[in-house]
């Protein structure tokens, strides 16, 4: 078991999250397999000694306007700290709720649940049957030398108008943007302009997918998209 005071840094309300949580551990081919603290499946050491895989989520919404709600992630945050992101990016946990295969049910509650733990968007602003899943992703992604990912991300896509009230724990700022308004963030980014930093995982998604699955939600067409029977391994 890990010893929880070698970390006496950590931001109080991540450390407790990175010792209650218990993630589920998959496959490559995404069968579960059982279940670790947050703490052991962001360890590069672990994910590397151990190849712990564990299953993710990670939500794009969008408002009435095809805008993206985008996050940067607090600077408390354990990985990834100040990095801009997707709307919500975590982790279904080892509970009967969240472990519900069936149409990615339990990730999609698991989505409702962190959505409003970080952005304070009530549960009625986004109804379970309102997610889309479009894909699966597999990557894996160091954050510095102790913590990384390692992760099958659920890619799940909303449109809905909502009320956002972010978690100062969670999240340091949100915006909306529109495609033109996000290649430039991501030209700045490339550039190591203004300090913007994206996270691995969105990058994958918008260098992969994020545009033409973006056509989709202006259409209306998002379930002619969507293909949850391949695992896109971008590692």
């Amino acid at each position: 078991m890990v010893d929880s005071t070698a970390d006496a840094n950590m931001d109080a309300v991540q450390r407790r999250l990175m010792f209650e949580d218990e993630c589920i551990l998959v496959d490559e081919n995404d069968k579960v397999v059982g279940h670790d603290t947050k703490y052991n499946c962001h360890l590069m050491e672990k994910i590397e000694s151990e190849n712990l895989l564990h299953r993710a989520f990670s939500v794009f919404l969008f408002n009435s306007k095809y805008e993206l709600l985008l996050q940067q992630r607090s600077a408390t945050k354990v990985t990834f700290p100040l990095v801009w992101t997707n709307t919500c990016c975590s982790h279904p946990l080892y509970r009967e709720s969240e472990l519900i295969d069936e149409n990615a049910l339990g990730v999609r509650n698991a989505a409702q649940r962190k959505l409003l733990d970080e952005l304070g968007i009530p549960a009625e602003d986004v109804p379970v049957d309102q997610f889309t899943p479009l894909g699966r992703m597999l990557y894996k992604a160091p954050s510095d030398g102790k913590w990384g990912e390692h992760e099958l991300d659920y890619l799940l896509f909303i449109v809905r108008d909502v009320s956002v009230h972010p978690n100062p724990d969670e999240v340091a700022d949100v915006k909306y943007v529109n495609r033109e308004q996000l290649k430039e963030i991501l030209r700045k980014a490339d550039a190591g302009e203004e300090g913007i930093k994206l996270s691995p995982w969105f990058r994958l998604v918008v260098d992969n997918f994020i545009f033409k699955w973006w056509d989709h939600v202006e259409k209306g067409t998002l379930k002619e998209a969507a293909d949850m029977k391949t695992i896109h391994r971008l590692i």
